[in-house]
């Protein structure tokens, strides 16, 4: 199975160039909104990237709509990877 933490951390740091990108490295605790910082064009850009590299596995978008704005705020990294690890799961299952 894939890092699927540096797959995504790679594509956060891509998405915030070199100077946006967090002098920490990326974990599962790093949150979007107060860590990170990220926009909302970010997150447009991000979910390209994860469309991109996952394909229909990993729906994003739809995923990322379901969530209330408390929880957004509170996104974490590791709930992205989270949902990552499950969609791949499920499509090599079935």
């Amino acid at each position: 199975m894939t890092d699927t933490l540096g797959v995504v951390g790679g594509m956060i740091v891509e998405v915030l160039g070199e100077d946006g990108a967090p002098d920490e490295p990326i974990t599962r605790e790093t949150s979007f909104a107060s860590d990170l910082e990220l926009e909302s064009i970010e997150f447009v850009a991000l979910a390209e990237k994860l469309q991109g590299h996952y394909g229909d596995r990993v729906d994003f978008v739809t995923w990322l709509s379901g969530k209330e704005l408390d929880e957004l705020v509170a996104l974490k990294v590791g709930d992205l990877v989270e949902y990552i690890d499950r969609c791949l799961s499920e499509t090599s299952t079935a």
